[in-house]
């Protein structure tokens, strides 16, 4: 069993870290929510450790195999913590830094998992936290190099974690696992459809902190280079390209939503879960496509009242595949470039 003071912690560091986690993951049926939450934690620091300045790229590897060794009970994460938070500055956030600072709580919940959930976490931190240290290394404001490598980039900050949810999902609902071997093929895909989400509105986030994750191939296209991203965001080669990505990401969300009507329909928590996200991140996609040329993220950053209506249609919805695609095809409207019997995205 977990220890209740410590699941009451990851709760309060989940609401302050993810807006958008903190509404989704209490939807999961109990013994997966705490699991989930647990998991999200992990990778929280994991990308703290990637996104502090102050440290150099040496001693991110570094504090990076340090943490996959704590997750793993190889190392203490006492000392970890200790280590990693006298190294934070004032660019990462208290929430982040309260978070670094209790690591030894959050591990404390990850070790009392199954041996079949901690697998699946420890493979998730593994992956995730080698594959951002690689990138972080070449990381510059000329961006990645074309839509491979950003796939790659995808894969080890997000797809990783939709092959973790897959695991932890038909770990704990046996119907689910039927669906396993269709399920794992559209993991990576739910994943990346998040994360390119992210990527197009953090743009200018990113660019303060001196990398870009565009894939230069889309944009030379349109005769536009990334260098020139900080100096004319509206010209016609950077819209283009944009909507290039937009038309890339919305395949993932069809991806996502195949993904979502695989979950059998009495499952209605993981649906939900999934649901909540995917229809934020289409309304964002949306918001994106319809204003290419925004300069903050704050500009395409879907309000309260949005996401509040997001969860009410998506109630209905979860009750049969067909509402799911009506509730997805209303959500894309404007935008919607395939046809969900398409093939949109090779998995």
């Amino acid at each position: 069993m977990f220890n209740s003071t410590d699941i009451k912690y990851q709760n309060r560091a989940l609401e302050g870290v993810s807006r958008t986690f903190a509404l989704t993951i209490p939807q999961l049926p109990q013994g997966l929510r705490e699991v989930v939450g647990n998991a999200y934690l992990l990778c929280r620091i994991a990308d703290t450790i990637e996104d502090e300045p102050a440290l150099t790229h040496e001693q991110k590897r570094e504090f990076s195999e340090q943490f996959i060794n704590v997750v793993a009970g190889k190392e203490s994460a006492e000392q970890f913590a200790k280590n990693l938070h006298a190294q934070l500055s004032t660019s990462t956030t208290s929430n982040e830094r309260n978070l670094i600072r209790n690591t030894e709580r959050v591990i404390r919940i990850t070790h009392t998992c199954t041996p079949t959930q901690q697998q699946a976490l420890e493979r998730c931190v593994r992956i995730m936290s080698r594959g951002m240290a690689d990138f972080q290394e070449r990381a510059s404001l000329a961006g990645l190099a074309d839509i491979s490598e950003l796939d790659q980039y995808c894969y080890y900050v997000a797809g990783v974690v939709g092959e973790m949810l897959t695991e932890l999902f038909c770990d704990h609902c046996p119907d689910t696992a039927e669906k396993y071997d269709q399920l794992i093929k559209l993991a990576v895909s739910f994943g990346q459809a998040l994360q390119m989400t992210n990527i197009l509105k953090d743009v200018w986030d990113d660019q303060r902190r001196g990398v870009c994750w565009f894939p230069r191939d889309v944009f030379n296209e349109f005769g536009y280079e990334l260098n020139n991203l900080s100096e004319d965001h509206r010209a016609k080669g950077y819209i283009a390209g944009m909507h290039q990505l937009v038309k890339i990401t919305h395949g993932h969300q069809i991806n996502a939503l195949r993904y979502i009507q695989l979950v059998p329909v009495h499952q209605p928590g993981i649906r939900r879960h999934c649901t909540w996200a995917l229809g934020m991140a289409i309304l964002t996609l949306r918001r994106i496509y319809e204003n290419p040329t925004f300069s903050s993220g704050s500009e395409v950053k879907i309000s309260r009242f949005t996401v509040r209506s997001i969860i009410s249609d998506a109630e209905t919805a979860l009750k049969s595949n067909q509402a799911l695609s009506d509730l997805f095809s209303r959500l894309s409207s404007g935008f919607q470039f395939y046809s969900e019997n398409q093939e949109a995205i090779i998995v």
